[in-house]
């Protein structure tokens, strides 16, 4: 099995990010406090936060005001709207100048809609040819907690995340990159649906392109990179490129990615009465439920019915630890204890399971926690086993194993922790093998040596 390993230095990219270090496990490890304190309502201090960041922050600019039928006639990715502003966190403005698309997109269910994305612009355009897209992990049900928002002078417990996130992607921004920022859950903040995540990232890339605002080269080497919900976007985008996007597929350099979601069903017994990420569960199926048009109300027991309420517009901040031991058979009435047992909910975990989708055809970083034990998620599920405390150890190596047999080259790392406290590890391992893709090294393969992990199968319908 892969080893723990730090990174080594591997030129300037990863050299800075050194000096980054200490912030970074600040920002990340400190992610759950600092999501997970209340924000104190707006009072004398906002009345002195710059006026051009309230104004940003309050703008419609996320909205469209054409026609439906004027949507569907425009492609994919073009922009809609533009503007400049500049990098907010909780109303302190940064010397970074964020350049806003509103863009033409694809939902779930195939319709076109629209978006928004930022596109963070580095203090001097070493590389204006260097395009990172990088997969937020806001993890919200909430479409003001998206970057575009938070990156505006948002402040909420939900914007939190974005904003802690500044530390991940400021090695790039020091490099001289441009880091294109996507509201990857889409306009209606659809939490967990994977496909409408590849969908927003590979459009506001094109968006992002087209833009003179931009200022990118007219055809750059792009990196996908992404951690958790973020990996769900990098994964997914990687996936469907070579057909839904095959001009952006064509400047892939490769994709790094962390903490993976692969298979929610598999996800929904192995986080089932976790004491930290239990409150997931429920999230998603939110998620899921509102990107699919399900209304899942008719299944719900009457405490699943109160959660699902609460849950409307809940960012992860306010979930984590909330539902300390909640299990799925507490959400459902009596006869769909068996999730299975609902044909809803089998038709969108198919849809949703990576591992019933093609390869992507560019290289691949995938790093995993095994240690969930420390956020309270039991590793000794009979067909489950560990993970990092919500998603699966053994489905990620599923997938890189389909990915080798399929071409795809795949560096696989496996780190013995949890889902935060893999991060530090993982960033400076994933920052160096997508430097190294940038300077035009060979990607390593970890193919051949991966061990199995569990089944990626197709669900059926139990009656």
């Amino acid at each position: 099995m892969a080893t723990v390993t730090s990174a080594t230095s591997s030129g300037v990219l990863v050299g800075r990010s050194r000096s980054l270090l200490v912030t970074l496990l600040a920002l990340v490890l400190g992610a759950g406090v600092l999501v997970s304190v209340p924000v104190a309502p707006a009072s004398a201090s906002a009345a002195t936060a710059p006026v051009a960041a309230r104004q940003a922050a309050a703008a419609p600019f996320q909205s469209y005001q054409g026609t439906r039928a004027q949507l569907r006639k425009m492609k994919r990715g073009q922009v809609i709207k533009t503007r400049t502003l500049t990098y907010s966190v909780q109303g302190i403005p940064l010397p970074i100048r964020v350049v806003q698309l509103l863009y033409r997109t694809t939902d779930q269910r195939g319709r076109a809609t629209w978006n928004a994305t930022s596109i963070l612009k580095p203090p001097v355009a070493l590389h204006p040819d260097r395009v990172v897209a990088y997969g937020s992990f806001y993890d919200s049900l909430n479409p003001l907690d998206g970057p575009s928002y938070a990156v505006a002078g948002g402040r909420s417990s939900g914007t939190s995340a974005v904003h802690a996130e500044t530390a991940l992607v400021t090695p790039f921004l020091l490099a001289g990159y441009s880091v294109v920022m996507a509201d990857t859950q889409g306009r209606t903040a659809d939490f967990a649906a994977g496909p409408e995540y590849g969908y927003t990232t590979l459009d506001s890339l094109r968006a992002a392109l087209a833009s003179p605002a931009a200022g990118i080269a007219a055809q750059p080497d792009i990196a996908l990179f992404g951690y958790s919900g973020g990996a769900i976007a990098t994964n997914w985008a990687a996936t469907l490129a070579p057909t839904y996007a095959p001009d952006i597929n064509r400047r892939l350099v490769g994709a790094a990615e962390g903490g993976v979601l692969v298979a929610p069903d598999n996800n929904l017994p192995y986080v089932s009465g976790s004491q930290v990420w239990a409150g997931v569960a429920p999230m998603a199926l939110v998620g899921a439920a509102r990107a699919f048009g399900i209304d899942l109300r008719r299944y719900l027991s009457a405490r699943g019915k109160r959660i699902f309420r609460a849950l409307q517009k809940a960012p992860i901040a306010d979930v984590l630890g909330r539902y300390p031991g909640l299990r799925f058979e507490q959400l459902v009435k009596r006869r769909y204890r068996d999730p299975a047992s609902i044909p809803e909910y089998v038709r969108t975990v198919n849809q949703l399971n990576l591992g019933l989708r093609r390869s992507p055809t560019v290289p691949m970083f995938i790093g995993q926690g095994a240690g969930g034990e420390v956020e309270g998620t039991p590793g000794d599920k009979p067909g489950i086993g560990p993970g990092d405390g919500v998603m699966i150890a053994g489905d990620v190596r599923t997938l890189a194993r389909k990915y080798c047999n399929a071409g795809t080259r795949v560096r696989y790392q496996q780190y013995p922790l949890s889902h935060f406290t893999t991060v530090p590890l993982w960033l400076p391992d994933a920052i160096a093998w997508t430097e190294a893709r940038f300077a035009g090294r060979a990607a390593p393969s970890s193919c051949g040596s991966i061990p199995p992990g569990t089944s990626l199968a197709r669900l059926k319908v139990r009656r």
